[in-house]
């Protein structure tokens, strides 16, 4: 498998979780721009460091949960979001496709189901860029 590139913002409230994903990243060849904890935390740091892809935990601290830090992330950047969750219910699941994520990962994911979501999002995105409006 060929080194991966693409910058990476992790979203995880979980600190253990969130060290694993980034250590998942960094095996794969990407660089991590950061890791947030809240929704705020998310928009903030996807402002300041440019990231290629946001990985989104749904179920968040604070006010904002990944769905609505998504939302906004996704109109004020343009960057492609692949959620991260353990959740699957319909509901959230519902809410979760009216942001239009580029991937779901149901936890627990492997190596590879993060390498594969994310190279697909970095290429639906780079494609969607490429068309004539």
């Amino acid at each position: 498998m060929k080194k991966a590139e693409g910058r990476i913002l992790v979203v995880e409230d979980e600190h253990i979780v969130a060290m694993g994903i980034k250590k998942m990243l960094k095996n794969l060849g990407y660089t991590v721009t950061g890791v947030a904890s809240s929704g705020k935390d998310a928009i903030s740091k996807a402002e300041s460091t440019f990231p290629d892809v946001v990985l989104m935990d749904i179920m968040l601290k604070g006010d904002m949960d990944g769905v609505e830090a998504a939302k906004e992330i996704r109109e004020r950047f343009d960057v492609p979001v692949v959620y991260l969750t353990a959740y699957s219910d319909n509901k959230i699941l519902e809410r979760a496709k009216k942001t239009e994520p580029f991937g779901y990962i149901v936890k627990p994911f492997d190596e590879k189901d993060l390498h594969s979501s994310i190279e697909v999002a970095l290429h639906k995105h780079r494609t969607e860029k490429e068309k004539p409006e």
